[in-house]
């Protein structure tokens, strides 16, 4: 991607760095959230009590719908937590 100001023509590069989403090492741009890691890996983010795939909704934090698992801690909400390289992730289940 490229950005052109008045005072010249520069590149910008976004830095990429590699996650792990149930098992498949996804690589994502630098300050990309764990909601969006999930979905390029195209699952959901959790199951509902009665089985149905869900996924971010608000985007902030208050729905609690995007919540994974990142390095062994629970119930952590993707949308609010940008991606760390070599972050584990397990999500869908």
């Amino acid at each position: 991607m490229s950005a052109t100001s008045r005072f010249g023509s520069d590149t910008l590069v976004a830095e990429q760095i590699t996650v792990t989403v149930n098992g498949i090492l996804v690589v994502v741009a630098d300050g990309t959230t764990v909601a969006v890691a999930v979905l390029l890996q195209g699952t959901s983010c959790r199951r509902s009590v009665s089985g149905q795939p869900r996924g971010p909704l608000c985007g902030m934090g208050i729905c609690f719908e995007c919540r994974v698992e990142i390095n062994g801690t629970p119930h952590c909400r993707s949308c609010q937590i940008v991606c760390e390289s070599g972050m584990e992730i397990r999500a869908g289940e």
